[in-house]
């Protein structure tokens, strides 16, 4: 059902961002139309992450951020009904290694300062949590027992429904092929099938946000990765943590692996170097690069069947941090993009806090933190550690 061409605010993309989003924006009040190219929700990167959600950051924008999302996501069934898959399995940092141990141990400052209920654990803890991991030179580890897992197939759905219950209007295979500015401000979009007036319009684009935001001329520096994960056969429930291992491995910066909802395995690694691309398909040099690391840390898998690979990007920024911003230039242009694979987790705590910057002008977090997030940085310095 259409609500006739004219909205208070549109949106382009219906993924982990612009679904919640909607949600926010409706809420207020807004008369919002989300635009997707794709056939249903969540078919841009939504559907290649492999679910976990996590407050545990370096970046102080991400842990307030990312502290709504597992307040939104943990909570969501017994306030909306749906069950999104969430399990309060933690998240689990193994060290084998004395600097990072240092580095780890120094982050917890900065993690307890925004309120992460995190600790440093020693091996035999470690152990308890991953039986049968790899004890050889294991120092301890970080644990954070409040972060989780999620299916994404599900909460996007779920996020999906909610959005359409409240007014939100989605229209899917359709694709916005030029943004209309009048007079330093938005006036609204063009797509393939129509022209929309609206006087607010936020980019959450995903992947595609560089070319989508160039139809504004805007420049945006979010450039895609490709990262690929996995999925085995179900086995008994025997850990609960998401285990992130950030040591260097070949070919691959570090990786990480958890057992899910339905007790299967899922894996994935980050590319070292980056491969920088849009091309979606697997490769066959990626399930023994990251089987290896597999077994090298938790050996009782080496004979567990794995049932599919795949791929997906991670629009990255020069920092690893997102662009999360009113753009200036224009009045009424806002920016979610950039999300560096972690979109799942960042979406749901981002959306609230963009419906707020749109609505009311100013974030739901602390200012001075959300502006970490600023399209107006240089995208220098140090990039965010647990990216």
């Amino acid at each position: 059902m259409t609500m006739g061409k004219n909205f208070d605010a549109i949106i382009i993309g219906a993924g982990s961002v612009g679904t919640p989003a909607a949600i926010g924006l409706a809420k207020y009040g807004l008369k919002v139309l989300v635009i997707d190219s794709n056939p249903s929700p969540g078919q841009g990167q939504n559907k290649a992450a492999i679910g976990g959600i996590r407050a545990t950051f370096s970046d102080p924008g991400k842990i307030e951020v990312c502290r709504h999302s597992l307040k939104i996501l943990s909570t969501w069934k017994e306030t909306h009904g749906d069950d999104v898959g969430w399990v309060k399995g933690g998240y689990l940092f193994p060290v084998y290694e004395e600097e990072l141990e240092k580095n780890l141990k120094d982050l917890l400052v900065i993690q307890r300062r925004h309120g992460l209920n995190i600790d440093w654990i020693e091996p035999d803890q470690v152990g308890e949590l991953v039986p049968g991991i790899n004890r050889e030179n294991l120092r301890g580890g970080t644990y954070s027992p409040d972060d989780g897992n999620v299916s994404p197939l599900r909460a996007i759905n779920a996020l999906y429904r909610r959005a359409m219950e409240i007014g939100a209007v989605f229209h899917f295979n359709e694709t916005v092929t030029g943004i209309r500015v009048e007079s330093g401000k938005i006036a609204g979009v063009t797509t393939d099938k129509d022209t929309y007036d609206a006087p607010v319009l936020l980019i959450a684009a995903g992947a595609r946000a560089r070319d989508v935001a160039a139809m504004a001329g805007i420049e945006v520096p979010v450039f895609p990765d490709m990262h690929e994960a996995g999925i085995t056969e179900a086995v008994e429930k025997f850990f609960d943590p998401l285990v992130v291992d950030l040591r260097k491995g070949p070919g691959s910066a570090n990786f990480y692996f958890y057992q899910n909802y339905w007790h299967k395995i899922v894996f994935c690694l980050t590319p070292d170097p980056p491969i920088y691309g849009r091309c979606r398909h697997n490769t066959s040099q990626y399930l023994p690069q990251v089987s290896r690391r597999l077994i090298e840390v938790l050996p009782r898998l080496k004979n567990i069947r794995v049932r599919r690979t795949w791929r997906g990007l991670y629009p990255m920024t020069p920092d690893g941090k997102p662009i999360v911003d009113r753009v200036r230039e224009i009045e009424g242009l806002y920016l979610a993009v950039g999300l560096c694979g972690q979109g799942l987790m960042l979406g749901p705590g981002l959306a609230v806090n963009m419906a707020s910057l749109i609505v009311k002008g100013e974030p739901i977090v602390d200012g001075e933190v959300f502006r970490e997030f600023t399209f107006y940085r240089s995208y220098q310095g140090q990039v965010e550690m647990l990216k």
